[in-house]
């Protein structure tokens, strides 16, 4: 019969050291919470209904951001440590025949390839449990491995309890296991409360499971970053260095030119299509979809869109949750802020704001504008400094532009108001009223003309 595989993730700390009123686990990397990264490795191994995250400090928001994952939680209410944090999975792991492994909510660095060899070493060998460990060459601060003379782990020591000798010994302890479910549970029952602290140590584990006559087997890990526990913000900022640049090797490597690859921002859910260009200082955020043949030009945020291929975002622009189809142009400095859809090959120039917009397909908004709430028909030609007027101070109301029409620089259209197909509206004036089909509406006062007025006034 196949062996169930459970997950425990450990994430009901506050992390004192990161300096925040934010529980650590939530702080981000890479564009996810640090315990999302863990989550989703695990959900590479076993099923969601087999994982359980540990949850303490700030347990609603940290609910809320893991619930789309479908995973399960356990409250520690109360921090007694770690061995006290496992306990709080029993009744939700509890097995007689199974494996679970131990992970940490702000671990977000381990490979899912290195966890399922974790699982094939301890299903293989006959142990109580297979524990992670690496070698540094400066081990200060962590647990020391102890091996006995059959290589196996006998106990883990703290730098304060190190032995005189056991300073020298480089290999340290991850914290990361595989348990035989069926050995776990009556010895972690049975583990004592530290008497200084007070805490149940899951490290103390080790010596009591050796003390019973089990094997704890170690799994040595080349790569010691992949085991990097975040304790403070700079290394935060070092494990979300490590995130990007391995998203944006891989972008490369599929494809995707990206120019000073150091200064660019990527997320890691963002797909990008071949023969993109992504310029220096970029940032590309959430879940962005980029086709093949765009440009992301320097110093542009895109965040949560889609932009199909062949569309070309020019310098400084800002892209917010909307569509851009196949061709179009935006930018620089362009605002497309949130919940627009640019049709194919329409033109939004500098410093023209969207926001809740529809612009239809080739048509075109080059200079200072803004265009909120509206719905604009194909080839429509928007003059600079056009606004609709779409707040009244209590309510939004809606501004329909119809095929082909021509707004003239610097009009106002006060929504609710339409303009329909192929009309026209003069510069500089102000529309309140429905603008009929091929009509030219004009909404602004006569000039007037008052002779010798400048030696009136001077005099």
């Amino acid at each position: 019969m196949t062996k169930t595989i459970s997950v425990a993730i450990l994430a009901a700390g506050l992390g004192t050291r990161m300096k925040s009123k934010k529980a650590k686990v939530l702080h981000r990397a890479g564009g996810l919470s640090l315990v999302e990264h863990v989550v989703r490795g695990a959900l590479e191994i076993t099923a969601a209904e087999n994982i359980v995250v540990v949850v303490g400090h700030q347990a609603a928001e940290v609910k809320a951001v893991l619930a789309p994952y479908g995973v399960r939680f356990a409250e520690q209410t109360e921090q007694h440590g770690t061995g006290h944090a496992l306990q709080m999975t029993e009744p939700l792991l509890g097995r007689a025949d199974g494996h679970l492994i131990v992970l940490y909510g702000d671990c977000p660095l381990l490979q899912v390839s290195t966890i399922r060899e974790l699982v094939k070493r301890q299903a293989s060998d006959d142990v109580a449990a297979t524990l992670i460990t690496t070698f540094l060459n400066d081990p200060h601060g962590y647990g020391r491995i102890v091996r006995n003379d059959a290589g196996d782990v006998s106990a883990i020591v703290e730098q304060k309890a190190l032995a005189a000798g056991q300073e020298e010994i480089r290999e340290i302890n991850s914290g990361i296991y595989c348990f035989r479910t069926d050995l776990l549970w009556p010895h972690l029952a049975a583990l004592k409360p530290n008497p200084k602290s007070g805490e149940i140590y899951l490290t103390d584990i080790v010596e009591a499971l050796a003390a019973d006559g089990k094997r704890v087997a170690p799994m040595v890990v080349d790569d010691a970053a992949e085991l990097l526990g975040i304790n403070t913000r700079v290394e935060l900022a070092e494990v979300d260095a490590i995130f990007r640049q391995r998203k944006v090797r891989q972008l490369m490597l599929d494809g995707v030119t990206v120019e000073k690859p150091a200064t660019v921002t990527v997320d890691l859910d963002v797909e990008i299509g071949i023969d993109t260009t992504v310029e220096p200082f970029a940032q590309i955020l959430g879940k962005t979809r980029i086709g093949s043949d765009c440009k992301v030009g320097m110093g542009s945020v895109i965040r949560d869109s889609e932009l199909a291929d062949g569309v070309q975002v020019e310098a400084y622009s800002f892209v917010g949750t909307s569509r851009v189809a196949a061709g179009a142009h935006v930018g620089p400095f362009a605002r497309l802020r949130m919940d627009n859809d640019v049709g194919p090959g329409a033109h939004i120039g500098n410093f023209v704001e969207l926001k809740k917009t529809r612009l239809g397909a080739g048509s075109k908004a080059m200079h200072l504008a803004y265009l909120g709430d509206s719905v604009i028909g194909q080839g429509v030609n928007v003059g600079a400094g056009t606004i609709t007027c779409n707040y009244d101070g209590e309510k939004k109301h809606r501004t329909e532009i119809g095929d082909g029409a021509f707004v003239g620089s610097n009009s106002t259209l006060v929504a609710p108001v339409t303009v329909e197909a192929g009309s026209y509206i003069g510069a500089g004036s102000v529309i309140t009223d429905r603008v009929p089909e091929g009509t030219l509406a004009l909404g602004r006062a006569r000039q007037v003309i008052k002779e010798g007025w400048q030696r009136k006034k001077k005099s």
